[in-house]
């Protein structure tokens, strides 16, 4: 197959609804970008009757479940899914990969097949939050629980990158997350790392408290993996719960059911705008190559988004993007 578009990878049993819901989603992406080509992966009696002219089946005889040991299973499943596609990345047949499987195996995949972009210490992972005024790159988010100083200011980096190439933020604003303002506050961790960002990292505007990430204060906000997944997931689990319990208070009565019925567009709306997966999934940045996972659950239109994702990552040049940033702060400290 000869391909004139922008060419990534799908992989086809990544999710907890694979591969129907791949499969759906796959086709409102093709039919949304009519120069995307897809290298779809999979067992063949999945891949082969969803080939076209812009789909193209590459076969891989193993899955690697949800529940497995990710690093275990990419060594050990050398055909699986994920890693047959990191290997077309890596082999120049694509520029990217999207996958909702596991986080653990794409990202093990990822930095074992691919490789890391020269430079960079450890890949970061990272997710866009719908704050209230304007979207906030957050990193890591959970791929690495332990850090060094040099490697948040690291992650600022890719964190702006990301932002200038997805976000269209020009010149983005970074902070880190601590526990106050000044620059004496936190771990020594963070005071070490508040120094080297404030001399390194372009846009750098200091601390930002927990209250500042759903607030939007800026376009990047850098923390270790640890923090950054328990954020993430308290974010998540409120906007569940006030969502439930908003529902809850609107139907429990005749007034407020009449009332919900005027208000319930607007409502609609807002949870389209504050949901993640409209972003379609989180990046792994750090590696040589595009990769973007999805979340387990995600249904046929988080698909889409992820794939529409990946390519627009591809086109942005996002992996130069980050190698050029990272590059900059070479003898800095980064």
């Amino acid at each position: 197959m000869t391909y004139n578009g922008t060419t990534i990878v799908v992989d086809a049993m990544g999710g907890d609804h694979a591969p129907a819901v791949v499969a759906e989603g796959l086709a409102l992406a093709l039919a949304a970008d009519a120069d995307l080509q897809v290298l779809l992966v999979g067992p063949e009696a999945v891949v082969t009757p969803l080939a076209s002219e812009r789909c193209e089946p590459v076969i891989a005889t193993e899955v690697i479940g949800m529940g497995e040991h990710p690093a275990a299973a990419v060594r050990g499943k050398k055909d699986s899914s994920i890693v047959v596609g990191c290997r077309l990345v890596k082999d120049g047949r694509a520029g990217g990969v999207f996958s909702a499987g596991s986080t653990g195996a794409c990202m093990a995949a990822a930095t074992l097949v691919m490789g890391r972009i020269p430079g960079i210490a450890r890949p970061a992972i990272a997710a866009v939050i719908p704050a209230a005024s304007r979207p906030t790159v957050l990193l890591d988010v959970g791929a690495n629980a332990d850090v060094k100083a040099d490697m948040l200011v690291q992650f600022a980096r890719m964190g702006a990158a990301y932002a200038r190439v997805m976000l269209g933020v020009t010149e983005p604003s970074v902070g880190l997350l601590n526990i106050g303002e000044e620059p004496s506050k936190g771990s020594a961790l963070a005071q070490e790392a508040h120094e080297l960002m404030a001399a390194s990292v372009p846009g750098f505007v200091g601390n930002v408290e927990g209250r500042d990430v759903p607030a939007g204060t800026v376009d990047v906000i850098v923390t270790d993996g640890f923090t950054g997944n328990v954020t993430l997931k308290v974010l998540e689990g409120l906007a569940s719960v006030l969502f439930k319990e908003m529902k809850t208070a609107l139907t429990s009565t005749l007034p407020n059911r009449l009332a919900a019925s005027v208000v319930a567009p607007a409502i609609r709306e807002l949870k389209g705008r504050l949901d993640p997966e409209a972003y379609g999934g989180a990046p792994l940045l750090g590696v040589n190559g595009v990769c973007i996972i999805g979340h387990g659950s995600s249904g046929a239109q988080a698909i889409a988004n992820g794939i529409a994702a990946t390519a627009r990552a591809v086109r942005g040049d996002l992996t130069g993007t980050i190698a050029r940033a990272v590059g900059d702060g070479a003898g800095t400290g980064a």
